[in-house]
């Protein structure tokens, strides 16, 4: 070897090293601009997630508003004096009105007017109202000042009539001169919005917050945050609902915590929706992956430490070295690349390869990225302009700046593109597959718009269709059809299905719509069972809607199967058609309802097209509704009583109390022609109570062997007070609690509802007795029973009817009788009309009667409680004869065909 040899050698390792040296500089600029591009991508991607949460919670919090400001608009419609709003709102035919639209609102505690002084004029509560005033609170100070008569919403405050944290909203009042005359107001718990909060409570680390237009906090979840009825203090709030909308970051003042915030206005209204993320956790899958990132960069960079330390000590470890850099390399989640000044590659990884299909073998140092695009075409993993690509890269290189693309593959993949400047003219390109972010956040923006059980359009997308839908009528003339229809009795269907078998057949409904819809129709679920149709029309619209609407009722009563069960169901459809029927969507879509409810009337499983008479029948509807109201207090409701009988002495034992309405035009009304629409307009808690208290001061003068049964509705229960009201009763009228039987059906136990079992634990503290009515007519009848430890079952009719006929049904009864022995419960048996059926009761062990043969329900002076009211006990025990297989007599055994006495 010559002088000079080893000099060359120590040259060829210190080029060998400058360029290891440069390699690790490019990887540790090449990872830091990853990790710091994924960190604001996080940021981003956090961002967008709120937004669009916030749309979803605001159209929500919208849903919320809408119908109580729709009710304050109706209610503050006409112009009145201040004297006007005292003696023409101060009716008692007012406060039952506010009753009324005051059911239909579940969000609201209350409806108050009060006049211009800010007193108190009516209110949906008590009657006559209470001395209450206004005056001096922030809503009145409000509404004195303001020179609209937009709606207002107040800041949250203690009522001391719902001791519950409130929010007021309320329009103003005014005189034909337009001056301030009073306003109508709707209270509604601040808790009530915990309900929109609870849609995205899964969603953890993130937090709801409903403001005013001035910034005041009107709620907050989770409620620990911060208090409510503050203003907001940071600016850059006021700046984002300025925009209409936008982000902004915020320090916590005690915590020091960043939380990046995302405003929302509620469309229409006076109010924003804040989403809240704090920054640790918008950041948290980011910095697991940057922990990881900068572990595998830590081990290149040992293996690379490894490499110079043998480069001077050992040549031989080299390749040892150079392997370990590529493991390192190979093993990252994204694809790196780095290409010197003249475009051709210097380094890779064998992620890039395989997120673009090419052979390690096309793919080495000194490939220019041309070539590198070519192959990409070959592997069908090119993007969309090669030219305009390159064009763009190099005059962002050339201008040391960095370029951030996103790539969409033909297999349907998309990758976000870094390339970041060296300095030396050359460029870092890293690689990362974004597909599972990107339909992440395309779902969030899908799951706005569309029903989450159905995929159809939810209401808020129906309604954008609508508009549309009117401008292209607007503009082309073209006439388009609304069909509303619901399933018939699809409550019933979903009690006896369960919850799970109801979403099943919504979701059968509505893949078949799919099937038969027309290219530009529009198909949404705009209520639990309630579906829409927006149909353009070409030549004859209402030729068509009919033609449409006739093939619905084919194409969805034809059988389902659902759960292993096969299922048949109706529909009842309504059509409204634009013009001619509104030009407006709310007006469509109104008179499309009331077209389906006229299909309801008519039977149901038809259709019907709206007709302007359709506004005169629901204007019945309402005028029976008040004759309702009114009823109870003119005292046109009777209370009717129906002995039930000791089997064994055929003695009254017990009465069941029973309403009646007699009104002044139609005579005695029963109560199933009125007690479904009481249940529906509130009626039934006042009208209960009544019952309640009347029958049991009756009750209180009857021998103390005989009971009193008084019937409770699946209302009653979910009222609140129930318990209440019954330990009032039984105080006012002295009736002993063991004397008092309170009825109810399976449908308060339909749901398994904990509330409604701990009323009945609370009930049965009291010392009364419950008793399960109608037994064996519902989906599960003994699961009820585990439910709750009841006193009585009352045998369905039904049973009893066929007892002397069907084996079934002697069968049945026999059951019932040794299951409630078996559980130390009584059972009495309705609906006894002859004396053969008392007969096979008696043999089968049941306890009790009730029933015509003993007496039909009637005033209580008629009442007959010292003697038995029909045949003693036979003197031979009646027996039922069944016949075997193969017809010839058998054994025996109670209820079928009486061997005795005949009456």
């Amino acid at each position: 070897m010559s002088p000079a040899s080893p000099h060359r050698h120590w040259t060829s390792f210190g080029t060998l090293i400058a360029v290891t040296g440069s390699v690790i500089a490019a990887s540790v600029l090449a990872i830091g601009v990853a990790v710091w591009q994924l960190r604001s991508d996080a940021i981003a991607s956090a961002n967008e997630d709120s937004a669009n949460l916030a749309t979803v919670l605001a159209d929500q919090v919208n849903r919320v508003v809408q119908p109580i400001d729709a009710t304050l608009i109706d209610l503050a419609r006409h112009r009145l004096t201040i004297d006007q709003v005292r003696d023409m709102l101060g009716t008692a035919h007012v406060h039952d009105d506010l009753r009324e639209r005051l059911g239909g609102l579940p969000q609201a505690t209350a409806i108050v007017i009060a006049d211009a002084t800010g007193e108190l004029v009516n209110w949906s509560l008590d009657w006559p109202v209470r001395p209450l005033n206004f005056r001096g609170r922030g809503f009145h100070r409000d509404l004195l000042g303001a020179t609209d008569d937009g709606l207002r919403v107040s800041a949250p405050f203690h009522s001391r009539v719902s001791s519950t944290h409130i929010v007021l909203f309320t329009r103003r009042l005014t005189a034909p001169d337009g001056t301030f005359t009073g306003f109508v107001g709707m209270g509604v718990p601040i808790d009530y919005f915990r309900n929109v909060y609870d849609s995205i409570a899964p969603l953890a680390d993130r937090s709801f917050a409903l403001l005013r237009d001035d910034g005041t906090v009107l709620a907050r979840f989770p409620a620990e945050l911060e208090p409510t009825g503050a203003p907001i203090a940071d600016l850059s709030w006021f700046a984002a609902a300025a925009r209409g909308g936008g982000f902004y970051v915020t320090r916590d003042a005690q915590t020091r915590e960043t939380r990046l915030v995302a405003v929302r206005p509620v469309p229409g209204h006076p109010l924003f929706v804040n989403v809240t993320i704090t920054e640790s956790a918008a950041l948290a899958t980011w910095e697991h992956r940057a922990l990881w990132i900068g572990l595998g960069s830590l081990l290149a960079f040992l293996c690379c430490a490894a490499l110079l330390s043998g480069l001077v000590r050992k040549s031989r470890r080299l390749e040892q070295t150079t392997n370990q850099l590529d493991a390192a390399l190979n093993n990252m989640s994204y694809g790196l690349c780095m290409f010197d000044r003249d475009g051709r590659l210097v380094l890779h990884n064998a992620r890039y390869r395989q997120m673009y299909g090419l052979a390690a073998a096309t793919v080495r140092p000194g490939t220019s990225l041309r070539e590198l695009l070519r192959l990409r075409t070959e592997a069908g993993t090119e993007c969309a302009d090669p030219e305009s690509y390159l064009a763009e890269l190099t005059g962002a290189i050339s201008r040391d700046s960095a370029t951030h693309v996103m790539t969409r593959l033909g297999d349907g993949r998309v990758i976000a593109v870094l390339n970041d400047p060296t300095g030396d003219g050359g460029w870092i390109s890293v690689h990362e597959d974004i597909t599972e972010r990107t339909q992440a956040e395309q779902r969030i923006a899908h799951m706005a718009r569309h029903d989450a059980l159905t995929d159809l359009a939810n209401r808020l997308m129906f309604r954008e269709r609508m508009d549309e839908a009117i401008a292209r009528m607007v503009r082309t003339g073209k006439s388009f059809a609304i069909l509303i229809f619901d399933i018939d009795l699809f409550k019933s269907v979903n009690d006896s299905l369960g919850h799970s078998g109801g979403d099943a057949l919504l979701e059968a409904v509505a893949e078949r719509l799919r099937r038969t819809a027309a290219p530009d129709d529009t198909l949404g679920r705009i209520g639990g069972d309630e579906f829409a149709i927006i149909q353009h029309c070409h030549d004859e619209p209402r030729d068509e809607a009919a033609a449409r609407a006739a093939r619905l009722l084919d194409d969805l009563r034809a059988p389902y199967e659902i759960e292993g069960k096969r299922i048949v169901i109706g529909i009842s459809i309504g059509v409204a058609i634009a013009p001619d029927d509104g030009t407006e969507p709310s007006q469509i879509l109104r008179n499309a309802d009331l077209a389906l409810y006229r299909a309801k009337g008519d039977g149901r499983g038809c259709y019907r097209f709206f007709e302007p008479a359709m506004d005169a029948d629901a204007q019945l509807q309402r005028e029976f509704e008040f004759e309702l109201r009114e009823a109870l207090v003119r005292k046109e409701f009777e209370i009717h009583f129906q002995p039930i009988v000791d089997i064994a002495t055929c003695r009254p034992c017990a009465v069941e109390a029973l309403v009646r309405w007699r009104h002044p035009d139609h005579g005695l009304i029963p109560p199933d022609k009125f007690i479904p629409v009481a249940e529906e307009i509130g009626l039934i808690i006042p009208l209960g109570e009544w019952i309640l208290d009347t029958a049991c001061r009756i009750a209180a003068d009857w021998p103390d062997d005989v009971r009193l049964a008084v019937n409770l509705s699946a209302v009653q229960f979910r009222s609140g007070n129930l318990v209440e009201a019954v330990r009032d009763a039984l105080a006012c009228s002295g009736l002993p609690a063991a004397r008092l039987e309170l009825e109810i059906t399976e449908s308060v136990l339909l749901q398994k509802d904990h509330g409604g079992l701990a009323v009945l634990h609370d009930l049965a503290a009291l010392g009364v007795h419950i008793v399960l009515d109608d037994f064996g007519t519902g989906y599960s009848s003994l699961s009820y029973l585990q439910l709750f430890p009841f006193s009585k079952i009352k045998i369905d009719k039904s049973f009893v009817a066929d007892l002397p006929t069907r084996s079934d049904c002697a069968a049945i009864v026999c059951t019932v009788v040794n299951l409630a022995k078996a559980l130390d419960m009584g059972t009495t048996a309705e609906g006894v009309e002859t004396v053969e059926q008392l007969e096979l009761l008696r043999a089968a062990g049941c306890r009790e009667a009730q029933g015509w043969l003993f007496g039909r329900p009637g005033a209580a002076g008629d009442l007959v409680l010292d003697q038995p009211l029909a045949a003693p006990r036979a003197t031979a025990a009646p027996v039922i004869r069944r016949r075997s297989a193969d017809g010839r007599a058998g054994g025996s055994m109670p209820g079928r065909r009486v061997v005795g006495p005949s009456h």
